[in-house]
């Protein structure tokens, strides 16, 4: 039995803007225009440069496989089982944190709307509940997934494109200074850092790999066109935010403040809809992601071979799908996610790097008969993505260093310990 290939070509490009486009964006305009001023947009669009380099590796990496793993299934082919075991771990690890973060924010922007849920009574309720649908949505096959991921992604743009369209017609000339000085080589970099991080989460929606129509046509696809999307969406958001919003690098809610400033209380109730709506998609495409990272390490032997059990009639991962479910309302009720928050930096770097790295070492394992979207320029292109990767990780805190160390020693004793007792179980 097997994954349903039930994820089309525009499937996949809503999921990769769904899991793109997240809660981060409602607080990005104003953390980035503290550090770098009218100079953010530059930033935003040096930041896109560098994001559309590491993508065309991912690109062409991807459309050399068919089978759900992503990341992980690449540097399995590349480098081997350790090597690709400490991908998988932190790539599970760090969907855990996502979720348990996201849906933490979800029940603040809901309190919004009535403060009273924000009491540990309700706050509680609410999670499981939130938590149990999205599990339902999943258990029942990845073709429901599909459709309220599309559903949610279109909701979550609607209320943004609302706010860009409305809000070039209160375009402030006097706020958008170009003779402003130029910010420092630190803040400009940190800008770059943090808007990198905005348009990371393409590389854990290729795990799915293995539910997606014709992936070698529909991966490169997909990702190119999602990613460009993206990345003008967030220059009309920046763009909009800095002419309408005055106190912009000080607000905390940037856009829900600009949506205030230039449509009143309905637009600021919209744009926190947005926020919910906007979090929703992110936590649905985090729960089908994250039930098939179990899934694929146990195909591989990696994991016990229980997590790559298939429902007979909707062919979802239900014990890793069940799993997961648990491990997160944990996480999300104890605040066990907080530490696990930190190792996202590092992880998606260290993914970056070792994609790139890969696209090296499999174009030198070429396989003949093999069809696949070869990247023009290629090795320029991993070598380029190569040293962007190694850039950023010189930018990381010590401290996330340690953090992610400590987690892949736990990741590499369990693995230690599953073999050792399924091969004292075979004997």
């Amino acid at each position: 039995m097997k994954l349903k290939r039930e994820i089309s070509r525009w499937d996949l490009v809503l999921l990769l803007i769904n899991s793109t486009i997240g809660a981060g964006i409602f607080g990005l305009p104003s953390k980035i225009f503290g550090l770098s001023g009218i100079y953010s947009l530059p930033a935003l669009f040096l930041c896109a440069l560098i994001v559309f380099i590491l993508v065309l590796n991912f690109a062409e990496v991807a459309s050399r496989f068919k089978k759900t793993g992503g990341p992980y299934l690449y540097i399995l082919k590349a480098f081997g089982r350790i090597p690709a075991f400490i991908i998988g771990w932190l790539i599970l690890i760090t969907r855990v944190s996502t979720y348990a973060a996201l849906i933490n924010l979800m029940v603040t922007y809901l309190a919004y709307f009535n403060p009273i849920l924000m009491e540990p009574a309700y706050k509680f309720g609410l999670i499981l509940g939130i938590t149990f649908f999205f599990t339902w949505v999943n258990y029942l096959g990845v073709r429901n997934s599909t459709i309220l991921s599309n559903t949610l992604a279109i909701a979550k743009i609607l209320p943004l494109l609302v706010f860009i369209l409305v809000g070039l017609f209160f375009i402030d000339p006097n706020l958008i200074s170009l003779n402003e000085a130029p910010p420092s080589f630190s803040n400009f970099s940190s800008s770059v850092l943090i808007l990198i991080f905005a348009f990371t989460g393409f590389e854990a929606v290729l795990v799915n790999t293995g539910e997606v129509k014709e992936p070698r046509k529909n991966i490169p696809f997909a990702l190119i066109i999602s990613l460009s999307f993206v990345a003008i969406f967030y220059s009309f958001i920046q763009f909009v935010s800095i002419g309408t919003l005055p106190g912009l690098s000080t607000s905390e809610k940037p856009i829900t403040d600009a949506a205030q400033l230039f449509m009143g209380s309905w637009g600021a109730a919209l744009i926190a809809f947005g926020a919910v709506i906007s979090i929703g998609g992110t936590l649905n495409a985090v729960m089908l992601i994250g039930s098939r990272v179990p899934y694929a390490l146990s195909e591989e032997d990696q994991f016990p071979k229980f997590f790559s059990y298939l429902h007979p009639r909707n062919h979802t991962p239900v014990y890793a799908l069940f799993i997961f479910t648990a491990v997160t309302i944990v996480a999300s009720l104890t605040g066990s996610f907080i530490y696990a928050v930190s190792i996202s930096v590092i992880s998606k770097i260290l993914i970056f790097l070792l994609v790139c790295a890969a696209m090296i070492k499999l174009r030198q394992k070429e396989e003949k008969g093999v069809n696949y979207f070869k990247l023009r320029y290629g090795y320029v292109f991993a070598i380029t993505g190569i040293l962007a990767s190694i850039g950023l990780l010189l930018s990381s805190e010590l401290s996330e260093f340690v953090d992610v160390f400590v987690t892949v020693i736990a990741g590499l004793i369990l693995y230690v310990l599953y073999k050792f007792f399924s091969r004292k179980n075979l004997s």
